[in-house]
């Protein structure tokens, strides 16, 4: 029987949108699934800011009444003006290893794209630069993280031949957390801290950030500025991402560097990795979730990446290093045996440099397709 593409127009479809994956992967092992949750809210008109600037559209691919496909079509107005471009993005894209089916759910983007006046479509992007990006084309058999997707090997192949070409990779790195920080680096940091008058944020509990949210924001905007595909966040987007994230911010595993006016001038934050804890809550934080989730706080084996940023008037006075000294102390305090910094463009060399000092190996590569129409 042939595939049926139906549009996603209701919260029932949006939920079997969501959903999908939990049945495509289920016995996958490197897959972390997602929070169905926290999707429902990202992917809802009426709670994720983004819509006030995104044309969005989601389907589902059908054959004998069971769901074997999904995708996202998303028009970021904002980024086009931005990037002086004409492009929609496609996201959320699933798919069973069927050609008719992954050809039909490309295909409806693309004519959606079209009948809006653009003129490419890219992907796998999703709303903003702090939500997931890019389709895995190397590393499938490697653990996912919180942080990014996961897709089967044979994903990669369908677009190209549907014509789609690459435009941007991010790369991913494991790092061995070392025995011991060296003692020369341990008063290199402190000769920085002391000729810079910096400090880094004593913080005991996840309010003590609290004061430090617009700063941190600031700093994102700057650094985050001229990478591929970002936009600046609005007021209302960074009031979103706080919700979600920053009540979970753990003192242990997040450095703020302040200068000696009690400006922020730095921000890392990581977290001990969920995977294994989304695999046992299977997509659910209530009732078991949370406390799988508050169980991989406990003697974490693996620390995730999140975000690292500097003031441009900071970047290359060692501030990176001071946030790398101090997450790395209190990581190996805790127990932790591996990394991995999750995704940042190949050729985004300033934070690859970071990771020359530790032991590591690449691992992971994702890929944003683009065709022109």
């Amino acid at each position: 029987m042939s595939v049926e593409i139906v549009e996603v127009l209701n919260r029932r479809d949006l939920k079997k949108f969501v959903k999908f994956p939990h049945t495509l992967y289920n016995d996958n092992q490197y897959w972390a699934p997602p929070l169905i949750k926290d999707e429902l809210t990202i992917l809802s008109r009426d709670k994720n800011p983004a819509f006030e600037f995104c044309t969005t559209k989601y389907w589902l691919a059908y054959r004998n009444g069971k769901i074997v496909g999904r995708i996202a079509g998303i028009i970021n107005n904002r980024l086009n003006e931005k990037w002086k471009t004409s492009k929609a993005r496609f996201g959320w894209i699933d798919f069973i290893d069927d050609e008719e089916v992954s050809k039909n759910l490309i295909d409806t983007v693309e004519k959606w794209t079209v009948e809006n006046g653009l003129k490419e479509l890219e992907g796998p992007m999703q709303f903003t630069d702090l939500d997931e990006e890019g389709m895995l084309i190397e590393g499938f058999e490697e653990q996912s993280t919180m942080a990014t997707t996961y897709n089967y090997a044979y994903y990669p192949e369908h677009l190209g031949k549907l014509g789609y070409k690459k435009q941007t990779d991010w790369v991913e790195f494991e790092l061995v957390a070392p025995k011991e920080i060296p003692e020369r680096v341990v008063k290199l940091n402190s000769l920085i801290l002391k000729r810079s008058k910096l400090r880094v944020l004593d913080a005991k509990k996840s309010k003590d950030y609290i004061p430090y949210i617009p700063q941190f924001w600031e700093i994102i905007d700057e650094a985050f500025s001229e990478l591929f595909g970002t936009t600046d966040l609005t007021e209302k987007q960074k009031k979103f991402y706080t919700d979600q994230y920053f009540s979970m911010l753990i003192p242990d595993f997040t450095t703020f560097i302040l200068d000696e006016n009690d400006k922020l001038i730095g921000a890392g934050i990581t977290f001990p990795s969920f995977t294994e804890a989304l695999r046992k809550a299977k997509g659910n934080f209530i009732p078991f979730g949370a406390f799988h989730m508050l169980r991989a706080l406990k003697n974490p084996k693996v620390l995730d990446f999140y975000l690292i940023g500097v003031r441009k008037e900071y970047q290359g006075r060692g501030v990176v290093s001071l946030m790398m000294n101090e997450i790395t102390q209190n990581a190996l305090r805790a127990g932790v045996q591996l990394c991995e910094t999750n995704v940042e463009l190949e050729d985004n060399t300033a934070v690859q440099g970071m990771w020359e000092y530790y032991e590591h190996r690449q691992h992971k590569r994702r890929r944003c397709f683009i065709k022109t129409l």
